[in-house]
């Protein structure tokens, strides 16, 4: 279990799924919705969640006034957590999307976003993350000025953000970094 840290549901307990999935700590958590309030107004924004597992980003945001957050998860067991999440908190505005990240970014999106998290499992190669980051921006998910953090390990290379991309700021917590860009 983990917990929504501040915002409508603040202090309510989440699932995460039992296995194949690295949850982000509360901590990390915390220190990156703190980088983030000082740097947007969540009210009224729309997210999206890559790599969702638990859905424990995507619902902070939620949670602290986004508007809607579409969360995409491969995994059938973790989409379903994510389900069950939702449901619990009577959280609206979240949507679960299953399938392939790599496959959901060349699609058109249902609304541009203001807020990307992407949390890959730690062997995606930053290569394939890269590639996810480019079709945000070939596809129409993300709006001008739009934001997106990455969470990456902390010993692995950093991002080569792709054109029209541009690496903004770095957070490193232990073992996790924390990779930000902003639609250039």
């Amino acid at each position: 279990m983990t917990r929504i840290i501040a915002g409508a549901y603040g202090g309510r307990r989440i699932s995460v799924p039992a296995s194949g999935t690295r949850p982000t700590t509360d901590r990390v958590r915390e220190s990156l919705f703190n980088v983030l309030a000082a740097r947007l107004d969540f009210g009224g924004i729309a997210v999206l969640d890559l790599y969702a597992g638990s859905g424990a980003l995507g619902l902070e945001a939620l949670s602290r006034g986004a508007s809607s957050v579409l969360l995409v998860e491969s995994d059938r067991r973790a989409a379903g957590v994510i389900e069950a999440n939702i449901a619990a908190l009577g959280a609206k505005g979240a949507v679960v999307r299953r399938g392939p990240v790599e496959k959901v970014v060349q699609g058109n999106p249902t609304r541009p976003v203001d807020l990307v998290f992407a949390d890959p499992p730690y062997e995606v190669k930053a290569a394939a993350v890269e590639a996810v980051l480019a079709a945000l921006l070939a596809h129409g998910w993300v709006r001008p000025g739009a934001l997106a953090v990455i969470e990456r390990p902390a010993g692995g290379p950093a991002l080569a953000w792709p054109p029209g991309w541009e690496a903004d700021d770095e957070r490193r917590y232990g073992d996790t970094r924390l990779e930000f860009g902003v639609i250039a």
